[in-house]
């Protein structure tokens, strides 16, 4: 299958496979697995933070950072658009009763820092407590510029609050910009990064603070059920996904940007070719064109996309250019025949 539906459905490369199959193990509750010992150190001194905490997902770990800076009856500012409101359950809600302000999204992915200011709460009774802002880099593919995050770090200390990064593809933003990972996390109090998505891991995400946060997020991950055992099979794969992974990105980045300019040659697909910057393409699709029908159309062709008004497709490693050349062949082939 050719699968443009996320780079969630990244398969784990040979090499981390057989890190997987000779991993060291131990029981990671107690703290005994060297292999989740080595990563979660590792990612601490890689992006400078104190410590860090290998997870079973990144909702994982942007709920753990929520429940560690905030406490019940607190409140974090995020994005209308942002992951960790709108697409993981309420779980800052369900799990912490934590109240989350969402607030309007920018073109480019940013909050204007008024609405930010505009929306800390007076220090009052009837209010929940403003304790953390979290924004999202990449946020639907697009980079969040480095002005705004210093301009939004500076005003979250000025205002006296935490500020957390769901970094689910911050390598693909590190990358885009040809510049460090660190270069985007040094704003932050705390990072959660996806290690299953782009860079290939089959399970995992780490959450990245300093030491308080993270013995919190620890205990608060037991608490949720993810406090796991001989962690060290995923762990060592994880590991891979930071060393061997990052630099690839690279080639979804340039698949995408083919993948978009082919598709803004079909009639009744519009692409904003601005807005494709990292590994995600979004069409819009003309009301004459059923794309739940395409779907299925496609699927029977090996093919996966997820329908919509407007379709988003995603590149990673197991996309490459010719299943790109593929795909808009069949497309226009079925196309042509409706």
């Amino acid at each position: 299958m050719i699968d443009f539906r996320s780079d969630t459905v990244t398969k784990p490369t040979a090499a981390m496979r057989a890190a997987m199959s000779q991993a060291e193990v131990g029981d990671d509750v107690y703290g005994d697995d060297p292999s989740v010992n080595y990563l979660e150190e590792m990612a601490a001194e890689m992006f400078g933070y104190d410590n860090a905490l290998f997870t079973s997902s990144g909702t994982q770990a942007n709920l753990l950072a929520l429940m560690a800076h905030c406490e019940r009856g607190d409140e974090y500012l995020c994005g209308q658009q942002a992951h960790n409101y709108k697409f993981e359950g309420g779980g800052a809600a369900v799990l912490g009763s934590i109240q989350p302000q969402p607030l309007t999204n920018q073109a480019d992915g940013s909050i204007l820092l008024s609405d930010i200011e505009a929306a800390i709460k007076p220090d009052d009774i009837h209010f929940a407590r403003t304790r953390l802002l979290s924004l999202e880099n990449t946020i639907g593919g697009k980079i969040v510029p480095q002005e705004y995050l210093a301009s939004a770090q500076a005003l979250a200390f000025e205002r006296g609050l935490k500020i957390h990064l769901d970094g689910a593809r911050v390598a693909n933003a590190a990358v885009a910009q040809n510049i460090p990972m660190t270069e985007i996390t040094q704003y932050f109090d705390s990072v959660s990064i996806c290690l299953s998505k782009g860079l290939c891991a089959p399970v995992g995400s780490i959450l990245l603070g300093d030491e308080r946060l993270i013995t919190k997020a620890r205990r608060w991950r037991k608490v949720l059920g993810g406090g796991m055992r001989q962690a060290g099979i995923i762990a060592s794969a994880a590991t891979l996904a930071l060393t061997e992974q990052v630099e690839r990105l690279a080639e979804d980045h340039d698949n995408a940007a083919y993948l978009a300019a082919e598709l803004a040659t079909i009639e009744g697909f519009e692409v904003d070719m601005s807005q494709v910057q990292t590994n995600m393409v979004f069409a819009a699709v003309s009301d004459k064109i059923d794309t739940k029908a395409l779907a299925v159309d496609l699927k029977a062709k090996g093919i996966l996309l997820s329908p919509g008004k407007t379709i988003r497709l995603v590149t990673h490693a197991d996309i490459s250019r010719a299943d790109i050349t593929r795909f808009i062949s069949e497309l226009k082939g079925l196309l042509s025949q409706s």
